[in-house]
């Protein structure tokens, strides 16, 4: 396939290029390269011949329009997304025009693609969002496709506004698009402001791993990698019309979390000064509208496309620890960019 991806030097989105790539498919790499992105995310297929690397706003409505007038995608893969919940309460407004400004331009362009007659009869729009969207669950239950949008933070409010603006051009211009809801994504080349790299960090480094709270907020953890097949999966076989949501079927509350990366820790750093690193916990106060708790119901993903989670939190985050215990210069980089893991009080996505 020929996949446009909006944010493909992000996080997630890098590891869907990555993958991408790997799979055999052409890739077009559309990112405005903001604070959380990072080229060296993606070095690894960089002089591939299959991908090109695009640095534009998706706001800029014109130029996402000519890109796909130019590669002719079968899928645009739409990731790019401001997400840090602490940063959308210090400062929403780059989360009102990224997320719900940047999703317009590219529906519209993506509507004059179709309607133009440019895009292969099989193209899909396929926008990737979050859980967060659905609020907060109490002590059991889990959100499905039909559960009701209650966003409770800026940063998930503007999600689902762009989930809203996705089903209406879907409904009313007859867009082919496919929506996914996943739960709280950890793996390689995460940014070191979410609360697994924050810890890791802060842990290895002796500081005080600042955790909102008492700690009992839960959350579903989704390995970056099962994440990435999954959507790639949705991009070529999803429904048009359809939502799919993606969990890795993993509960933690965060102090559960917060041990066991701890503990994982003390294996690998043996000599380290600071063993036992669980005591360098420090509880603070919580943050406001934090949700209580996430869970993700992906019986439908796992029936309708044939998609599973194959790897264990245990195993996901021993190979994240590892990583960031072996990729020391490219966390240190981030600090160069004015990004200091200590700004944040506290932990909880």
């Amino acid at each position: 396939m020929r996949l446009m991806v909006t944010g493909g030097a992000g996080f997630i989105g890098s590891a869907v290029v990555r993958k991408a790539i790997a799979d055999g498919h052409h890739v077009l790499n559309v990112d405005k390269l903001t604070y959380a992105a990072n080229p060296e995310n993606v070095v690894s297929v960089a002089d591939h011949q299959h991908y090109r690397f695009v640095q534009k706003d998706i706001c800029d409505q014109p130029a996402m329009a000519s890109l796909m007038a130019q590669f002719k995608p079968d899928a645009v893969m739409h990731l790019a997304a401001e997400t840090h919940v602490d940063r959308s309460i210090d400062g929403p407004s780059a989360f009102i025009e990224t997320n719900i400004v940047g999703t317009y331009a590219l529906l519209e362009a993506a509507r004059g693609y179709v309607q133009g007659g440019s895009a292969p009869k099989s193209f899909r729009f396929h926008h990737v969002s979050t859980d967060e969207v659905y609020g907060s669950l109490g002590a059991t239950g889990e959100f499905t496709e039909t559960s009701p949008y209650q966003p409770n933070s800026p940063y998930s409010a503007a999600k689902a506004s762009s989930d809203m603006l996705a089903r209406a051009w879907a409904e009313t211009f007859d867009l082919p698009v496919v929506v996914t809801n996943c739960s709280n994504n950890y793996g390689q080349f995460q940014f070191p402001e979410k609360l697994i790299p924050v810890v890791i960090i802060a842990a290895f480094e002796g500081r005080d791993i600042p955790i909102y709270g008492k700690g009992d907020n839960v959350r579903d953890w989704l390995y970056v990698g099962d994440h990435a097949d999954a959507l790639l999966l949705a991009a070529q076989n999803g429904k048009p019309g359809e939502t799919y949501n993606i969990g890795g079927r993993a509960e933690r509350t965060n102090l559960e979390l917060v041990k066991m990366i701890c503990g994982i820790l003390d294996e690998l750093i043996p000599n380290s000064g600071y063993r036992p690193h669980e005591e360098l916990i420090k509880f603070v106060a919580d943050r406001p509208g934090h949700d209580q708790r996430y869970a993700i119901n992906c019986d439908k993903i796992e029936r309708d496309l044939g998609w599973t989670p194959s790897v264990t939190i245990d195993e996901g985050m021993r190979k994240t620890v590892e990583w960031y215990l072996a990729h020391r210069d490219w966390w240190e980089k981030t600090r160069e960019q004015g990004f200091d893991v200590a700004r944040r009080q506290g932990l909880g996505r």
